[in-house]
């Protein structure tokens, strides 16, 4: 497993396979969209923090940037990962367009493509060296780890506000 320097979400990751925790995500999501329902979608895990529609928003727009660098990861030679702003990228959360429902298509149908793309990789692939300019160099396994970790700290998150009725 990658270091905690490299992939903050490592500790999330533990005896799980990251490849499974990537493959279940969608329909774990799927789920408990549907469970939290309308009124469960507009509450947040702790005051301050996003809603549950907005982590769903968030996870979209996150695996479209997963997409992308996988795609230039084993593309390009030691390519240099582009970082983003979650926080400027959820702005616009908050107007009417951005629902959980269709979040969370986005989500699943990018999903499914980067797993077609991670299945058709050589395993040689997997360790081919990239640079985050703020963790340092790692692999393009660092990032299919990175995914399923940061798909299982949400995942938390969502689970704990659908358990708040």
């Amino acid at each position: 497993m990658a270091s905690a320097a490299l992939n903050p979400y490592a500790s999330y990751i533990a005896n799980f396979d990251p490849r499974k925790v990537i493959a279940d995500t969608p329909h774990a999501l799927i789920r408990l969209e549907e469970q939290l329902g309308s009124e469960g979608l507009e509450r947040s895990y702790a005051p301050g923090k996003w809603t549950a529609r907005e982590i769903l928003c968030h996870l979209a727009d996150v695996e479209i940037g997963f997409a992308f660098r996988l795609r230039q990861a084993f593309a390009e030679p030691h390519h240099v990962i582009q970082p983003f702003d979650q926080e400027s990228w959820a702005r616009p959360y908050a107007q009417a367009g951005f629902n959980a429902r269709t979040a969370v298509q986005v989500f699943a149908a990018v999903r499914g493509w980067n797993l077609i793309l991670l299945e058709a990789l050589p395993p040689e692939t997997f360790s081919k060296p990239v640079t985050h300019p703020e963790r340092g160099v790692m692999t393009m396994e660092t990032i299919v780890q990175t995914m399923a970790g940061h798909d299982l700290n949400h995942l938390n998150q969502l689970q704990g506000i659908a358990s708040q009725r």
